[in-house]
């Protein structure tokens, strides 16, 4: 089996010619490696960027994030997913402000307490901030271990998980674990994709158990697929003049903390609810112009498909609930479905 140094030393070195320099966070301190690291679980590079920048501008210290209230938060996640992560954030933030007089934790230990920090996210601050000699295994990093080593089963069963833990470890050097540490996210993210890989770029190419078999198309194993669960839901679009009803979710769960539309297993639900709050007479037509139509949103676990249903009233009836000008909702922290509809309440042609 090839040695650490084989290994390690030709991504170090592909790393520093071809590897992907200028990213808003390389070069910085803890608290923006975090917030990178953060927001690139299960998020592309492109994606995050433009998030990345906007969070640091408001956002420039630890001290300021744990300052801000979770809806401030929550308004600049708006439309990145996964809204668990920035609410596990701001609560990290908050504890760091608290326990460690605002200044991101050195200690690899104290890192694993915060919320939303596991192992090789607490890792990979240790090595690309403070050069620590840490191993990490993200998403991209088990692909390129699985297929160097020859490593069969999924990654997702624990005794793989484990065998790729084992096999970070044994690869790590003892020098410039910063670079070595990127090269092994940028090989993942630019080379060793799971589909299409560059082989014929590939820095460690001779020594590469998938590709010296032939298996490179079959590892890592992918994990059996389970038929992804269909749910419905009727989305309320209550508005009068350009003002929009909306609800704040609970802080836990799905869409926690975020300003949603009303919510209904089914239009007749919707129905009998806007009778009981004396809406029924303003009905009109639930997809105005032909503007709004039932579309799916696909979570990670689940698909859920969404039909809206368009109110508009000639005055604001009494509700527990806010009243926000569509426009300014936009703006506001909301889900990516929500957005979508009300982009389309927002255009000429619809409104």
């Amino acid at each position: 089996m090839p040695t650490r140094v084989v290994f390690s030393s030709a991504l170090i070195a592909w790393q520093r010619v071809s590897g992907r320099h200028g990213l808003p966070w390389q070069g910085g301190d803890a608290y923006r490696v975090w917030l990178s690291e953060i927001m690139l679980q299960q998020t592309q590079v492109v994606t995050v960027i433009p998030y990345f920048q906007r969070f640091i501008a408001s956002y420039p210290t630890v001290a300021a994030l744990a300052c801000a209230s979770e809806e401030e938060v929550l308004e600049h996640w708006s439309g990145l997913g996964y809204y668990a992560r920035g609410r596990n954030l701001h609560r990290a933030a908050q504890m760091i402000a608290a326990r460690h007089e605002g200044e991101f934790p050195r200690r690899h230990e104290l890192m694993l307490q915060l919320p939303g920090i596991g192992r090789s996210t607490a890792a990979a601050i240790c090595a690309l901030a403070f050069g620590e000699s840490r191993a990490i295994l993200d998403g991209n990093v088990k692909r390129v271990l699985a297929r160097y080593c020859g490593i069969g089963g999924s990654p997702a069963l624990k005794p793989v998980e484990a065998l790729l833990w084992q096999q970070a470890e044994r690869l790590l050097p003892t020098e410039e674990v910063g670079r070595y540490t990127q090269a092994l996210m940028d090989m993942g993210a630019t080379l060793c994709t799971r589909s299409r890989p560059r082989c014929d770029a590939c820095p460690v190419q001779g020594h590469c158990a998938a590709y010296l078999t032939g298996r490179v198309a079959e590892l890592p194993t992918p994990r059996q697929k389970k038929v992804a669960p269909e749910r419905c839901a009727t989305f309320l679009l209550v508005m009068t003049g350009s003002e929009i009803l909306l609800e704040k979710r609970a802080s836990a769960g799905l869409w926690g903390g975020l300003w949603c539309l009303p919510q209904f297993d089914d239009e007749a639900c919707a129905r009998l609810w806007c009778a009981e709050q004396g809406m029924e007479a303003d009905i009109l037509d639930s997809r105005e112009g032909g503007a709004l139509r039932p579309f799916t949103h696909t979570f990670t676990h689940y698909k859920l498909h969404i039909t809206p249903l368009l109110l508009r009233l000639s005055q604001k009836p009494s509700l527990p609930a806010v009243w926000m000008d569509v426009n300014a909702a936009l703006s506001a922290a909301i889900p990516t479905p929500v957005r979508q509809l009300l982009e389309k309440i927002a255009s000429p042609e619809t409104v």
